[in-house]
């Protein structure tokens, strides 16, 4: 009953560019199954209709009607929908997950309401959402049809839905969102350093200097987080950013390959193969002829 008044409130809702009338609410309408490169933010995601995949380096997340992910890293995947057609799209529930929002919520937890915090959790969590959390979906769905009650009332529904997150089997991923000294705030601010650089060489050394932590330590948290070693974390952001500039110029692969980084053509062109199933001078065949058929 809850999935099915979910699914009735997101499809009335539902907009082109995602967003809704309540701060940080994001409503997903996907009709194409075809795989697409883009960035996680921190999100709390929660299927409706539907099923997804995505692809984090080596590591596969799906999830589907009546599941939610949780991603707490801004990370680069590779997604698509497993069950999404033009008479039945896939909808989804978003939130973004502020830090603020979150390291108020647990420094306001009653004492021993929240289990210890262990190592670095994964950045990526799957989990069935419980009935509460889709009744709070719910509720707050709801408020966009209440345009009086919506701005009074949203904000505590949020507050709900973070709490039954925060307390959830993912709580650890969630929680550490807001926390400004746990070892996820580290390797946050180390995959920003590497976004902002990923053109350039790096040491995993100075790295972990750059944020504070051992080599060790660093090198063993990151690849807790993002199931990745920063190098290829590094070469993910690299080929993820050579797709995007290939949509935009298909005649420049070389030119594109050294732009991200690469010296090497043959290199680039196999590690671009590897990630995303088809080298780049296959891939701007199919970029070329969907710009043609957008024309027409």
């Amino acid at each position: 009953m809850l999935l099915d008044e979910l699914r009735t409130l997101l499809a009335r809702h539902a907009r082109a560019d995602g967003t809704t009338a309540i701060e940080n609410v994001l409503i997903g309408r996907e009709k194409s199954q075809a795989p697409h490169a883009a960035m996680t933010g921190t999100v709390m995601a929660l299927i409706a209709q539907g099923a997804k995949r995505l692809a984090l380096g080596e590591y596969v997340y799906e999830y589907r009607a009546g599941q939610y992910l949780v991603a707490s890293v801004d990370l680069p995947v590779t997604g698509h929908f497993t069950q999404a057609t033009p008479a039945r799209p896939a909808l989804g529930l978003g939130l973004l997950l502020r830090p603020s929002d979150i390291a108020e919520m647990v420094l306001q937890a009653p004492p021993g309401s929240l289990p210890p915090n262990g190592t670095a959790p994964p950045a990526i969590a799957v989990s069935d959402a419980s009935d509460e959390l889709l009744d709070a979906a719910v509720r707050l769905l709801r408020l966009l049809d209440q345009p009086r009650d919506r701005d009074m009332l949203a904000p505590l529904i949020k507050r709900e839905i973070l709490w039954r997150l925060i307390t959830s089997e993912q709580g650890a991923t969630v929680r550490q969102i807001g926390l400004a000294d746990s070892k996820l705030s580290h390797i946050a601010r180390a995959v920003q350093w590497i976004r902002e650089n990923y053109r350039e060489a790096f040491r995993v050394d100075d790295v972990a200097e750059l944020i504070g932590m051992s080599t060790s330590a660093f090198y063993r948290n990151f690849q807790a987080v993002t199931g990745m070693s920063p190098i290829q974390f590094q070469k993910q952001i690299r080929l993820h950013e050579a797709r995007l500039l290939l949509v935009a110029h298909p005649k420049d692969i070389a030119h594109i390959g050294h732009r991200v980084g690469y010296d090497s053509p043959s290199q680039f062109s196999r590690e671009y193969r590897r990630l995303f199933g088809a080298p780049p001078s296959q891939d701007t065949v199919r970029f070329g002829a969907r710009t043609a058929d957008a024309g027409h």
